[in-house]
């Protein structure tokens, strides 16, 4: 039985797979950004087949490393780090990597969230 078993059909599937995406409580939220965000983006694609959770992490973070979105980065990075779909070693390899690709600058932002990820997960 899930929380979120009175909801719509595609809210229930939004809300559970961003609980899974996340790792973190999420409660249902009011608006068309929520409603889209919750039952379309979480609800659908996110669940298509075709690509796993660490592929789409992946091209996410990529995407976002390179427009300098660090504050979503501070929620995907740590996210993919505590589900263990990208290592300590991984997520230092594609800073260097995504560094090349999408700045320095961008990539000395994305290597900061990185080195809090991995330090706050081994102080816990």
């Amino acid at each position: 039985m899930s929380k979120f078993d009175d909801l719509p059909e595609a809210r229930r599937r939004g809300l559970e797979k961003m609980e899974e995406v996340y790792g973190f409580d999420m409660s249902d939220g009011e608006g068309d950004f929520f409603r889209y965000t919750a039952d379309h983006l979480f609800g659908d694609i996110w669940q298509r087949p075709g690509l796993s959770d660490r592929d789409r992490r992946l091209l996410l973070i990529g995407l976002l490393a390179g427009q300098g979105a660090a504050d979503v980065l501070g929620i995907q990075v740590p996210a993919a780090h505590a589900n263990g779909e990208l290592d300590d070693d991984a997520l230092r390899e594609i800073v260097v990597f995504l560094s090349h690709y999408a700045g320095w600058p961008n990539g000395a932002r994305l290597n900061s969230i990185v080195e809090e990820t991995i330090a706050k997960a081994r102080r816990s």
